[in-house]
């Protein structure tokens, strides 16, 4: 199995803490980084300087794609008319745009980086819930679902190509490596792709193969917003890597947090079905703790999802079925850990700030995100 080198060892369920209950969030940053922030403010910052450059480029498709992306987008809604659809948290467009900062050039210098970010990123989207039969994004239903499956496959073709098209046409030696580094990421996020649907398909993945996948998944990408702003306002190459550090782990934190509310998560916060994760069977993190954690409930868990996989009936399963199994997985300890490791791999990002040097206000910024990413509701 490849190993990522940003990645450090992680603990193996059942083997740490001495059966003490583990905290569910970070613990506070150190005294010297706590600078009041507003991450509201700052998730707003990225997404107000970005979506003008981001709707100039969607402009750019050929009709009916314009059409589907905005769609998409949340800017219109099913009848094309003008919405004011969420367009998600915005995390990675605010941290390209910090990023730049770190060079001490402006946010705008991010903002292409941040734009060709968030077309990759959503070319995943359109492409992900077409794969997974996702009917629902953002509390509104899927391209693949209103606009059917060709145009979903087309538009995210169509996003990725532009976000390429956004970083080279700027000319510049930084631009291009910029998007040799995001085209590295977008091959991860598919390699990840890949992995997450080959483990639906089997009876048991370990914890191991399952923060590779998600490492590949959502921590390259985040990896990439996190330095691209950077690249594109000259940073050498060990900053941009070490800014990616950051951005990788902050990625697995994102994604562990993402699997939790995948099953416990409110469908009136995340927008999504009750129990989602565990109706399209994923080896999410709690899933894959729970099964390697051992016991009567972890042995019980094993036994109930190999007859799911033999089962044709299981799009019919009630709400009571599904909340059982997300009880076992509970009492075996899968949420538990999977808490403990998002609060982990949150100080590993954090701990990778203090190798590059940075304005105090900027780092500052870079916590703050963090912290948000942990402690976020959707």
């Amino acid at each position: 199995m490849k190993t990522d080198p940003r990645v450090t060892g992680s603990r193996a369920p059942g083997t740490a803490n001495g059966g003490k209950t583990v905290p569910t969030v970070p613990p506070a940053p150190k005294a010297d980084r706590r600078t009041t922030v507003d991450v509201t403010a700052l998730l707003e910052r990225g997404r107000t300087l970005a979506t003008p450059v981001l709707r100039a480029a969607v402009d750019r498709l050929a009709p009916p794609m314009d059409t589907v992306a905005a769609y998409h987008f949340g800017w219109i809604d099913a009848q094309g008319k003008p919405a004011d659809g969420d367009g998600g948290k915005a995390v990675r467009p605010a941290l390209a745009v910090l990023s730049a900062e770190v060079t001490g050039a402006a946010p705008e210098i991010g903002v292409p980086g941040a734009v060709a970010v968030e077309l990759v990123h959503n070319f995943s989207l359109l492409h992900d819930d077409l794969m997974d039969g996702d009917e629902q994004r953002r509390h509104r239903d899927t391209v693949w679902k209103v606009h059917g499956p060709a145009q979903a496959i087309l538009v995210g073709d169509a996003l990725f190509a532009l976000a390429n098209e956004v970083l080279l046409e700027l000319g510049t030696v930084e631009a291009g490596r910029a998007t040799r580094r995001l085209t590295k990421a977008s091959r991860s996020l598919i390699d990840g792709q890949a992995q997450d649907i080959s483990y639906e398909h089997r009876d048991r993945v370990s914890v191991e193969e399952c923060l590779e996948m998600e490492g590949n998944k959502t921590g390259a990408l985040l990896a990439s917003a996190s330095s691209i702003g950077a690249v594109l306002g000259g940073a050498d190459e060990r900053t941009a890597d070490t800014l990616e550090k950051y951005g990788y782990h902050l990625g697995l934190a994102f994604q562990a947090v993402d699997d939790l509310l995948g099953i416990w998560g409110d469908p009136d916060a995340t927008g999504k079905q009750t129990w989602s994760d565990l109706r399209q069977r994923k080896k999410s993190l709690p899933v894959v703790a729970a099964l390697a954690a051992g016991g009567p409930a972890s042995e019980r868990l094993g036994e109930i999802l190999a007859a799911d996989a033999k089962t044709s009936d299981f799009a019919n399963f009630s709400e009571e079925e599904f909340a059982a199994r997300a009880a076992l997985i509970e009492e075996a300890g899968g949420r538990e850990w999977t808490a403990d490791e998002a609060s982990r791999q949150h100080t590993i990002a954090i701990e990778a700030l203090d190798a590059v040097d940075m304005p105090d206000r900027v780092r500052a910024m870079f916590t703050a995100l963090a912290d948000f990413v942990v402690v976020r509701k959707r």
